[in-house]
C-alpha cells in the first residue's frame, strides 16, 4: 500500500476521536448536489475515498446509494465502522484502491483530495469509475473574513510544515486530468454550531499537523485557542457559537 504523508499517518491515528468530535458536518443542501450533480440514488454505488471517520459517508448514505469507504488510517476506519456499520470500510489509499475496474458510479473525496492530488491517484480513480461516472471533491473552507477565525489560522499556520493544504491550491495542478471533463464548482454557506470546545478547540486540535505535535506543544496551542475564545466579544461566555464556513463542492465527469 502506498505510504501516506507522515502528518496524516501520525495525527489522524492519535486524534481520531477528536476528529470525529470537532470536524464540522456539511450543509443539508449538499444532499441535493450529490443527487443532481453526482447522480446518486438507490441504484448507484459511491466510493468515499479518504473517508476518515465517516462524516461524509453518513451524508452519502442519505442519497440511498450503496456506500463503500476507503481509508488508510486504522483508527479513523474504526471510528467509521462503529458509527456506520452498514458502510463497507476498506483499508486502502487513493493510489491503490481495493476495488475492481469500473465498479462505482461516483467517487467522492471530502476534506481529503489535497493529500493525494497526483497522477497515480487520478489513474486509480479513473480505473474504478464507470464511464460517465462523476468525481466529487468537497471541502469546508473557514471564513477568514471573520476576525476570530483569521486568528485561528494565524495560530495554526506556523506548524503546517510540508503538509498538503487545500488553500494553497496545489491540488488543482492535476486538472485538466486525462479521461475527465472540466471541473465545475458549487459553493454553499455553512455554520458549525456548538460549544467552543467542540467547534474551535477540537476542530483545530484535529488538524493533522497539530495533532502530531508533542504534548507540550499541543498544550501551547490549546492555550492560544482559549485566549482567542476569552478575548473575543463574539465568543466569550457563549454556551454555543457558530463557526462560519463556505462549502466548496467540485465535480467532473469520467469521459
Amino acid at each position: 500500500m502506498t505510504d501516506i504523508h507522515h502528518a496524516a499517518a501520525q495525527g489522524f491515528s492519535t486524534q481520531a476521536d477528536t476528529y470525529a468530535r470537532g470536524r464540522p458536518d456539511y450543509p443539508p443542501a449538499l444532499t441535493q448536489w450529490l443527487q443532481d450533480t453526482l447522480g446518486l440514488r438507490a441504484s448507484k454505488t459511491v466510493l468515499d475515498l479518504g473517508a476518515g471517520t465517516g462524516k461524509f459517508s453518513k451524508l452519502l448514505q442519505a442519497t440511498g446509494a450503496t456506500v463503500i469507504a476507503v481509508e488508510p488510517v486504522a483508527a479513523m476506519r474504526a471510528q467509521l465502522s462503529a458509527a456506520l456499520p452498514a458502510v463497507q470500510a476498506l483499508e486502502g489509499t487513493a493510489e491503490a484502491i481495493p476495488l475492481p475496474d469500473a465498479s462505482v458510479d461516483a467517487v467522492v473525496c471530502a476534506q481529503a483530495f489535497h493529500w493525494f492530488a497526483n497522477q497515480a491517484a487520478m489513474t486509480e480513480i479513473a480505473r474504478v469509475l464507470r464511464p460517465g461516472g462523476r468525481l466529487g471533491l468537497v471541502w469546508n473552507v473557514r471564513d477568514e473574513s471573520v476576525d476570530w477565525v483569521a486568528q485561528l489560522t494565524t495560530i495554526m499556520t506556523p506548524y503546517e510544515g510540508d503538509a498538503p493544504r487545500f488553500y494553497k491550491g496545489d491540488w488543482k495542478a492535476v486538472f485538466p486530468a486525462d479521461g475527465f471533463g472540466s471541473l465545475e464548482l458549487a459553493s454553499l454557506p455553512y455554520e458549525h454550531v456548538g460549544p467552543a470546545q467542540q467547534v474551535i478547540v477540537d476542530r483545530v486540535m484535529s488538524v493533522s499537523f497539530i495533532a502530531s505535535l508533542p504534548a507540550a506543544e499541543q498544550d501551547k496551542v490549546r492555550a492560544q485557542l482559549q485566549a482567542v475564545i476569552d478575548g473575543s466579544p463574539a465568543l466569550a461566555g457563549k454556551a454555543a457559537l457558530a463557526f462560519p464556513y463556505r462549502t466548496e463542492a467540485y465535480s467532473c465527469r469520467r469521459l
